[in-house]
Order: structure tokens, then C-alpha cells, then sequence
């Protein structure tokens, strides 16, 4: 995994300004180059994208870090990579599950959506607002499926594009510190094999952390609807997140949150296709 990293990040970086930059048959960086940057040999440097050498020291790791261009989330995951065990024996793994106490918790939440997802983005609770805002927050989902084999995710997303790409990068981000995971392993296959666009925004290994940021949906009964969202790390799992979206206080989306709050409130609770069918 370190090997291909180096490879993906080191195409990304633009080359202008080097000697010959204009003849060049491959996009990015030579591997040469990049261990000059570094201040590393060309031999050790090839060891490294080859898988040869799979624990360089922290200094040589922030040296590439400058020359590769990376931002703090994908420095971070070089070095997560980099201090990553062998590939091990491995239990079948467990369904994951929130805690009572915190899936309560969100159950109380009738103003705001809240939603707690895995580190592979699977909708493991979610409020009776959630769906109504984004159906793909439906417990038992999984949000890149919703995001790259459901085409309503497009219609849903009003920056699809923009979505798809920070799913893909959280994804890596989240599961950085474990590569060799055989949950995350099934799920990158299939996505690679049912979505090219899937398959082409992994292979850019983009790493991307978020703990808070504004996103659009499209509602068929409210329009759209812009939320700003605060991420919030569950202390004691392996990488579940809670997410509460809530609008800017008195704005349009604040009165179509309230509305959409107040359809949630019904009991059962609705089902957002037959309430688009009502509207």
C-alpha cells in the first residue's frame, strides 16, 4: 500500500518548472525526481514504490511529504502507511454496531439530522429527520454504495461530484491505519468493478479528513436545502462517526429543516417517497 501511494501521489504532482517538463510521455513527477526533492537516493527511493523497503524513518517520510506536495491529511496517511503491521490472520469480523446509549441519543434528536456512520461509510444510526434529508442515511446502507451504484444519489447531491470525491478520500483517511482490511478490501473491489468513476477517484489516492463543512441536498418536497455539518468521533470504536447537519438560524433552510422535522415527527415514522408523492 505504501508503494502505491508514492506512485499515485507522485503523478499528481506538477511537473512545470523542471527541466523537460514538456516531453515527458507519463503525467507528474519521474521517481528520480522526487528522491532528489526528497534528498534520497534514486535506488532507495524505487525500494520504497516497489514494497521492498515498507518502514522508512519519520524524517524521510516528511522529506516526501515537501516533495510529493502533500497536504497535513495525506502526510498523515503516508506515515499511517508507513507504520502499518503485515497483513495478518484474520477473525471473521463482527457486524458493527453503536452503542444503546448513543443510538438513544440520536433517536432524541428531532431538530437537527444526525446520523452515525463507519469507517467504510455504513449508515449505522440514524434519526427519523436523517432520511428525509438524504435518503441515503438509512440504516443498514452504505453511503458510497448510495453515492456511485444508486443514480437518485445524483439527483440528491447537488454537488455530486464533490461528495463522491470526499467519500472516496474519507474512505481512505478512515481506514488508512488498517489497508490490509478484508471489510475494506470487498468493498473497494466491488465498488471498482460496478463504477468506473469509483475506480478512477481511488486510484488518485486522495486522503481526506473532515470534521465539519456545509453541504447541499436536493428534496423533492423542500428544494434544496443547504446544512452546514459537524463530524464527531465516537471515543472507544474502531472509527465511528456521529454527523448533526443543521441550517444557518433563520435562514430558508432552516424553515424547510423545521418542516421536514415536523413531518418526521409523525408515528409510524414516513417514508420519504410516499410523502414526495403527497407533496
Amino acid at each position: 500500500m505504501l508503494g502505491e501511494f508514492l506512485r499515485a501521489r507522485r503523478r499528481l504532482v506538477d511537473p512545470s518548472g523542471l527541466p523537460d517538463h514538456r516531453s515527458r510521455r507519463a503525467p507528474g513527477l519521474r521517481r528520480d525526481e522526487v528522491a532528489l526533492l526528497a534528498g534520497v537516493s534514486a535506488h532507495y527511493y524505487a525500494r520504497l514504490e516497489r514494497g521492498q523497503d515498507r518502514h522508512p524513518s519519520p524524517q524521510v517520510l516528511d522529506a516526501l511529504a515537501r516533495a510529493l506536495e502533500l497536504d497535513t491529511d495525506a502526510a498523515g496517511h503516508l506515515h499511517r502507511l508507513a507504520a502499518a503491521q503485515p497483513p495478518r490472520r484474520r477473525r471473521a469480523p463482527r457486524p458493527e454496531r453503536v452503542s444503546p446509549e448513543l443510538a438513544a441519543l440520536v433517536d432524541r434528536w428531532t431538530a437537527e439530522a444526525a446520523v452515525v456512520i463507519s469507517r467504510y461509510r455504513d449508515v449505522l444510526a440514524a434519526n427519523a429527520l436523517a432520511p428525509l434529508v438524504n435518503p441515503g442515511y438509512t440504516v443498514g446502507g452504505n453511503l458510497l454504495r448510495h453515492a456511485f451504484l444508486d443514480p437518485s444519489s445524483r439527483e440528491v447531491y447537488v454537488d455530486w461530484r464533490e461528495v463522491a470525491e470526499g467519500a472516496v478520500a474519507g474512505l481512505r483517511a478512515a481506514a488508512g491505519a488498517d489497508p490490509d482490511d478484508p471489510r475494506l478490501s470487498a468493498l473497494v473491489g466491488e465498488l471498482s468493478v460496478k463504477s468506473d468513476e469509483f475506480r478512477r477517484m481511488w486510484a488518485r489516492h486522495d486522503v481526506r479528513g473532515k470534521t465539519g463543512g456545509t453541504k447541499t441536498f436536493r428534496s423533492p418536497l423542500v428544494g434544496e436545502l443547504a446544512l452546514r455539518f459537524e463530524a464527531f468521533a465516537v471515543v472507544g470504536t474502531q472509527g465511528q462517526t456521529l454527523y448533526v447537519f443543521h441550517p444557518e438560524p433563520g435562514s430558508r433552510a432552516a424553515e424547510s429543516l423545521a418542516l421536514l422535522a415536523g413531518l418526521a415527527g409523525r408515528t409510524p415514522a414516513p417514508d420519504p417517497a410516499s410523502l414526495a408523492a403527497e407533496a
